[in-house]
C-alpha cells in the first residue's frame, strides 16, 4: 500500500509542478494573447498561426525526431549511471542538432516558393518564410538542449526555463506587435524562437558544456538514434501537415478570419489541458524509458499516469467549459466570441485526450518508432477528415465536435494496438473513473446549451463542485494529498 501510495504521490508532485508552472505561464500567455489579438485581429492572428504552422511542419520535417530519441537515449545511460556514455550521448546529440539546424534553414529558404502557393491563395509571402528560416534553426538547437535536460531529469531547471521563456516572449513580441502591427509578424517569431534558445542553453551548458563534432566519424555513431527518430519525422510531418491542410482548407473555402477563429479556440482549448498535460513529455516521458521490458511495471507506470491525469483534468475542463462566456472576452477581444461554441464542445475531447497520451508514449518508450507512426498517421488522417466535415456541415462548431470524436476514435485504435503490441491493459480503476468522469464533462456540455443565466450558473457551479470534490476525495484515499495540504497550512501558520 505504501509503495502504491508513492506512485500516485509522485505523479501527483510532478504534475503539480509542471501544472503550476503551466498555470503561470498562461497568465503571462494571456496578457500575450489579449494583446496580440488587440493589436493584430482576427485576421494578423491567422497570419501567425499560418506562419507557426508552417514553419512548425518543416522543422518537424527536418529534425530527425531528436527531440524524442535523444529523451530515449539520455534517459537510458542516466538511469543506469554511466558518465561516460552519458557525456558521450550529449556531444552526439549537439552535434545532430546543429547539422539539423542548418539542413532545416537550408530546406526553408529552398522549399519556400512552393509554402507560398500551398498556404495563401493570395499575395506573394515567399520571401516571409525565407525570412523566417532561422526559426528552423534556432528550435533545431533548443529541441535537442532539451532534450538533453529531460533525460537527465532536471526538472527544476525545466520548470524555470519554461516560465523565463513564457515572459521572455512577452516582453520581446509585445512591443514589436505594438509598433509595427502585422509587419512585425516575421521578426517576432524569429525574436521570440531566439530568445527561448538563449534561456535554454544559459541552462544546458552550465550543466554539460558545449562540446560537439561535425565529423562523419563522430555522426555516426548516432545512427541508431536517428533511425529511432525517423518515424517520429515522419508522424511529425503528417501532424503538422494535418494541422497546415485544416488552416489552409478553412482559408481557401472561407477567409483568414476563420483560420484566426479556429486557431486561436484550438489552442486556448488545449492550453487549458496543458495544466495537467505538461509534466507528460518532461517527467513521465523519461520515466516510461526508464523501464526495462514490458509487463505489469509498464502497465502500472501507464495507467497510473491516466488515472492521476483524468483526476486533475476533469475539474480544470468543467471549470474552463463553464467559465468560457466570461472568459473569452477576457483573453481576446468581442471579434472571437464567434469561437465560443466550437471551444466548449472541444473540452469534451480533452477527457479523451488524457487516456490517449499516456497510452500513445508506450510505443516511443519501448523504441518501436514505427508503431508510434502508424498510430499517429491514422489519427491524423481521422482528425482532418472530421474536422472538413464538421465544418462543412456545422460550421466552426462542427470543427469542435469533430474533434472530440476523433480523439475518441484515436482511443479505441491506441487501446486495441497496445493490447495486442506490448501487452497493454487498460486497468479497472481507469474503467470506472473514465465513466464516473464522462457523465459529469457531458452534462456541463449540455449546460452551454441553457440561455437562462439564472439556471446555466447555477447548474454549471453545481456540477464544478461535485467533479472537483469527487476528484479531491478519491486522490485523498491514493495519496493523501488533503492531509498533507492540512499539514504543510499548520507549519506555515506556525
Amino acid at each position: 500500500m505504501e509503495e502504491k501510495d508513492d506512485r500516485y504521490s509522485n505523479i501527483l508532485k510532478y504534475t503539480g509542478i509542471f501544472g503550476g508552472v503551466q498555470g503561470i505561464n498562461i497568465l503571462v500567455g494571456v496578457v500575450r494573447t489579449k494583446l496580440v489579438t488587440w493589436l493584430l485581429g482576427p485576421e494578423g492572428y491567422g497570419l501567425v498561426a499560418l506562419f507557426n504552422s508552417t514553419t512548425k511542419l518543416v522543422g518537424e520535417s527536418t529534425n530527425l525526431g531528436l527531440a524524442m530519441s535523444a529523451v530515449h537515449e539520455i534517459s537510458d545511460a542516466y538511469a543506469k549511471d554511466d558518465s561516460q556514455r552519458l557525456e558521450s550521448a550529449v556531444k552526439l546529440i549537439r552535434s545532430w542538432s546543429i547539422l539539423t539546424a542548418l539542413f532545416g534553414m537550408l530546406v526553408c529558404v529552398l522549399a519556400s516558393p512552393l509554402l507560398n502557393s500551398y498556404t495563401f491563395s493570395w499575395g506573394d509571402h515567399t520571401l516571409h518564410f525565407v525570412l523566417l528560416s532561422p526559426v528552423i534553426g534556432l528550435t533545431a538547437i533548443t529541441s535537442g538542449e532539451m532534450a538533453v535536460l529531460k533525460g537527465t531529469r532536471q526538472l527544476r531547471h525545466l520548470a524555470a526555463i519554461s516560465i523565463y521563456g513564457m515572459v521572455g516572449t512577452l516582453i520581446v513580441s509585445v512591443p514589436l506587435y505594438w509598433f509595427w502591427r502585422e509587419a512585425a509578424i516575421v521578426p517576432s517569431l524569429v525574436a521570440m524562437a531566439l530568445v527561448q534558445m538563449l534561456i535554454v542553453i544559459a541552462f544546458s551548458y552550465r550543466l554539460f558544456p558545449l562540446r560537439f563534432s561535425l565529423r562523419w566519424k563522430h555522426l555516426s555513431a548516432g545512427k541508431a538514434m536517428v533511425w529511432l527518430g525517423i518515424a517520429f519525422v515522419m508522424a511529425g510531418i503528417m501532424g503538422s501537415g494535418a494541422e497546415l491542410v485544416i488552416r489552409a482548407y478553412l482559408n481557401n473555402v472561407d477567409s483568414l478570419d476563420t483560420v484566426g477563429l479556429y486557431s486561436f479556440g484550438y489552442g486556448l482549448t488545449l492550453t487549458s489541458g496543458s495544466l495537467v498535460f505538461s509534466a507528460m513529455e518532461t517527467e513521465y516521458f523519461p520515466r516510461l524509458s526508464a523501464i526495462q521490458g514490458i509487463g505489469k511495471q509498464l502497465n502500472s507506470a501507464v495507467n497510473s499516469q491516466i488515472e492521476v491525469s483524468m483526476l486533475l483534468v476533469t475539474p480544470v475542463l468543467v471549470g474552463y467549459m463553464v467559465s468560457l462566456p466570461i472568459l473569452l472576452p477576457l483573453l481576446s477581444t468581442g471579434k472571437f466570441l464567434p469561437a465560443l461554441s466550437m471551444m466548449q464542445a472541444m473540452v469534451v475531447a480533452l477527457l479523451f485526450r488524457a487516456i490517449c497520451l499516456p497510452i500513445a508514449y508506450l510505443s516511443l518508450a519501448r523504441g518501436d518508432s514505427w508503431s508510434y507512426l502508424l498510430l499517429e498517421g491514422a489519427t491524423d488522417v481521422v482528425m482532418v477528415v472530421f474536422v472538413i466535415l464538421g465544418y462543412r456541415h456545422w460550421g466552426l462548431t462542427g470543427t469542435g465536435m469533430a474533434l472530440t470524436l476523433a480523439y475518441v476514435m484515436e482511443l479505441i485504435l491506441l487501446v486495441s494496438y497496445m493490447r495486442w503490441r506490448f501487452k497493454y491493459k487498460v486497468s479497472k480503476q481507469v474503467v470506472s473513473y473514465f465513466f464516473m468522469m464522462l457523465p459529469l464533462v457531458l452534462l456541463a456540455y449540455a449546460t452551454t446549451y441553457v440561455r437562462n443565466p439564472w439556471i446555466y450558473w447555477p447548474a454549471g457551479i453545481v456540477i464544478f463542485i461535485a467533479c472537483t470534490m469527487l476528484s479531491v476525495h478519491i486522490l485523498q484515499k491514493k495519496t493523501g494529498v488533503w492531509d498533507k495540504f492540512k499539514a504543510k497550512l499548520r507549519k506555515i501558520k506556525k
